[in-house]
């Protein structure tokens, strides 16, 4: 079996499964945010649940719309915190305390290897970069495992993607991902666990590998996962609030197909309006002008992914046509990134630094685009009104990249600003 497979024969608690398998299994963790546990709350009620499963496994996380940016959010929120209130919920995280979620999970230890995870967003796919089969569901689907700890799925066909050869200068994860989506497309992954494997994937940090495992969704893949190593116990060691189990695929796996990329052809990449597969070598998008730049969500929001920005930028000042917004995401990243002065160099560039929130990333607020006007975004999405008006644009692309960007007033690479 594949190590998705295996994970999910031991949830089922069955000796093995095969993909097109319908399943009923034990989840490890259900997770909802304060647009997606509303709802969820009202369908617990509905069915007439009397608890949840487990007070100590039920995530409850406001990070979109705070700190509250309306009376509607505000509501929303509210929601939240008076049904973690009702039932003695361990893991709901208030404003100051929170961090937007799928940074914030993995960097407090709450998902670990071998776990089964479900949250009511899609970007939950984020954790099988440690080891874990992670996947976003519905509300209704959160609001009757939060009662009852299970959840049903359709066993995964897997897909296996093998990188091999060294990633050239600036570029990421967030590139290997986007150059990936370029390839298979959308859809290229639908219902599918992307199993990412290589020599490349073996040397990447643990940020890069949960940039990539975040953006499985965006080929419709139903996970996306990375088989624990060195790197990984030394990620989690330390921080595991549970018991783990580490599982890899076995040699004589079937795969739905197998996709090789060599990394040292793989340049800085951008992402074109209006979906995340429309890729092109930042190099050649110099001819595009930028209004806004945004820094954080998450999927590159982490420290290192701060530190790549703060490299680039140092010493310069974002283009006076560009607002530069910078998003660490969550307050541990904040203090770090306040610590080794990141956030000092952000500030002398002209950038403005935000309290960790999803903010742009969904077109909640905190840099809202008006028509006409173009971003560039470390985030994930780039649909037509994605970040504010329907006539406006987005591209996707690494930290590096965004900041060169932010300095330039145009889509540009590191490179530039050192020639």
């Amino acid at each position: 079996m594949t190590i998705t497979e295996q994970i999910l024969a031991v949830a089922a608690g069955k000796k093995a499964v095969e993909p097109g398998e319908l399943i009923d299994a034990a989840v490890d963790l259900v997770l909802a945010n304060d647009i997606t546990a509303p709802i969820a709350i009202k369908e617990f009620k509905k069915i007439g649940a009397k608890g949840v499963f487990d007070k100590n496994k039920i995530a409850l996380i406001p990070d979109h719309f705070v700190p509250q940016k309306d009376i509607k959010a505000a509501e929303q929120c509210k929601a939240l915190k008076e049904f973690a209130r009702e039932h003695e919920l361990s893991l709901y995280f208030e404003v100051g305390r929170m961090g937007v979620e799928h940074a914030l999970l993995p960097e407090q230890g709450l998902v670990g290897p071998g776990d089964c995870i479900i949250g009511a967003d899609s970007h939950t796919c984020t954790y099988g970069a440690l080891g874990a089969f992670s996947t976003g569901v519905g509300s209704t689907d959160a609001a009757a495992a939060m009662a009852t700890g299970r959840c049903w799925f359709k066993v995964p066909e897997s897909m296996k993607f093998v990188y091999y050869g060294k990633l050239n200068k600036w570029v990421s994860g967030k590139d290997l991902i986007l150059h990936t989506i370029g390839d298979i497309g959308v859809d290229g992954a639908l219902y599918r666990a992307m199993e990412f494997t290589g020599e490349a994937i073996t040397a990447m940090p643990m940020s890069g590998r949960l940039t990539m495992c975040n953006m499985a969704i965006e080929a419709g893949g139903k996970s996306g996962i990375i088989a624990p190593d060195d790197i990984t116990m030394e990620y989690v060691k330390g921080r595991a609030k549970r018991p783990y189990v580490c599982y890899s695929s076995d040699k004589d796996s079937r795969y739905a197909d197998v996709r090789e990329y060599d990394c040292s052809k793989i340049e800085p990449t951008v992402a074109c309006p209006h979906l995340p597969s429309n890729t092109k070598p930042a190099s050649a998008m110099s001819s595009v002008s930028i209004d806004q730049v945004v820094v954080g969500s998450c999927t590159n929001g982490r420290l290192e992914d701060l530190r790549e920005a703060a490299a680039v930028i140092k010493g310069h000042k974002v283009n006076s046509n560009v607002r530069m917004i910078v998003i660490p995401a969550t307050q541990q990243i904040y203090k770090d990134a306040m610590n080794e002065g990141l956030l000092e160099i952000f500030i002398n560039a002209e950038a403005v630094v935000s309290t960790p929130t999803c903010g742009p990333c969904l077109g909640g607020y905190m840099g809202i685009l008006a028509e006409g006007e173009r971003a560039l975004a470390t985030t994930n999405r780039n649909f037509v009104g994605r970040m504010g008006h329907t006539g406006s644009e987005v591209y996707l692309a690494n930290p590096a990249v965004a900041a060169a960007t932010a300095v330039l007033g145009r889509i540009a690479t590191p490179d530039e600003l050192r020639s």
